[in-house]
């Protein structure tokens, strides 16, 4: 898996090849992984790590998912909850609900529908998140319009280099490896080389930066990647 800033899973479960399963498939997807097989260690890692999605089971030791999330929600973790339970009646579904679980799923489950459901959560969560506009320098993207200027004139991008564009601003000030760049931009079923991202950096300093070879905001880190910032870069 390249290397990047994954966004993190929490499964509590107490079903071990229930645990093992999902942990696994959900790191073939490109997920980190955080686990916990009762209630109590959930909600303490839920607490603690601020993971981006919980997968929940209903039928835990020491505190049920009812329990952990009604907790969770009362001290305001901001947190999507995927509800797995072998309680498949109406009404286990509506009180999970009720207590604050975002979708609920009956066991036994089909294992895609799973991983389709998360993705969907986290792609919503990334899409609501993901800035509208960036400014810097002389610079002012809208990712809205499609539209950028420089300088009060219109500049050209791709949607390609505008993609790029937004997933510097969505990471700002940090440095991102030539991987996490294509896997962010280009998806992970791309086949491209590290080159590929070079070749986009150098587009973007030649349309957006007021002098290429001394960049400003899109600035090389020697042996690592990349980094954006908006302001001037600071020796």
């Amino acid at each position: 898996m390249p290397a990047r800033e994954r966004e993190r899973i929490l499964i509590v479960e107490d079903d071990a090849s229930i645990l093992k399963g999902l942990k696994m498939n959900l790191e073939l997807e490109g997920y980190a992984v955080l686990t916990a097989d009762d209630g109590e260690k959930g909600l303490a890692l839920a607490w603690e790590e601020h993971p981006d999605l919980v997968i929940l089971d209903l039928m835990l030791p020491k505190m049920n998912g009812y329990e952990v999330c009604k907790e969770i929600r009362r001290r305001k973790i901001d947190v999507p909850i995927l509800m797995l339970s072998a309680k498949n009646a109406e009404i286990d579904k509506i009180m999970g609900l009720d207590l604050g679980a975002d979708d609920y799923i009956s066991k036994p489950f089909a294992l895609r529908e799973v991983l389709a459901r998360v993705n969907a959560f986290l792609r919503r969560r990334r899409s609501s998140e993901a800035p509208v506009s960036v400014a810097f320098g002389k610079v002012a993207v809208d990712f809205a319009t499609h539209q950028a200027t420089r300088d009060g004139k219109s500049v050209t991008l791709t949607s390609k280099e505008l993609d790029l564009v937004r997933f510097f601003a969505e990471h700002e000030g940090k440095v991102l490896s030539r991987e996490a760049i294509l896997d962010g931009v280009w998806g992970r079923a791309y086949e491209g080389t590290d080159r590929t991202v070079d070749n986009f950096l150098n587009r973007l300093r030649e349309k957006l930066e007021v002098s290429p070879d001394t960049p400003r905001h899109f600035l090389t880190v020697r042996g690592a990647g990349y980094r954006f910032v908006s302001g001037a870069a600071k020796p």
